[in-house]
């Protein structure tokens, strides 16, 4: 990756900026959520493919800065929240869509399909991630 660095360096126009934009890989927690809050019914699981990649990226980030390829302008955190009507709703969607990358535990899904029953008609089902956003300056 750090050769990626190298090539974005060379390709930003002198003070050009950077976007690194990523979740940051945690025990990310699931959520029923109504108007009255929320509950936390589980955590999202099997992430070790995903850590060793966020390590992977950390590192290179951190080479290319030691290296002087690029500087660190701003960095924070914040959360993004992935939102389903229904606990099949979202079971359906990360057997789909994330399943070489996370997983929920049976018995976090039975938590959670309890949680959402008792919870009400405008209950739903969501897992908040931790987002990363940095931004980088091409260094001189």
């Amino acid at each position: 990756m750090v050769h990626a660095l190298e090539e974005i360096r060379r390709v930003l126009v002198r003070d050009g900026i950077l976007i690194d934009l990523r979740p940051l890989v945690d025990a990310w927690p699931i959520e029923v959520v109504t108007a009255r809050g929320r509950e936390q019914a589980g955590h999202v699981t099997d992430l070790s493919q995903a850590l060793e990649e966020d390590a992977a990226a950390n590192d290179a980030m951190a080479r290319g800065e030691q290296a002087g390829l690029l500087r660190r302008d701003r960095e924070e955190l914040f959360p993004f929240h992935y939102t389903w009507d229904s606990p099949r709703e979202m079971q359906e969607y990360l057997e789909q869509e994330w399943e070489d990358f996370a997983g929920v535990e049976e018995a976090a899904w039975q938590r959670i399909r309890s949680a959402w029953a008792l919870a009400g008609a405008d209950a739903r089902v969501g897992i908040r991630l931790k987002m990363l956003i940095t931004r980088w300056i091409r260094a001189e």
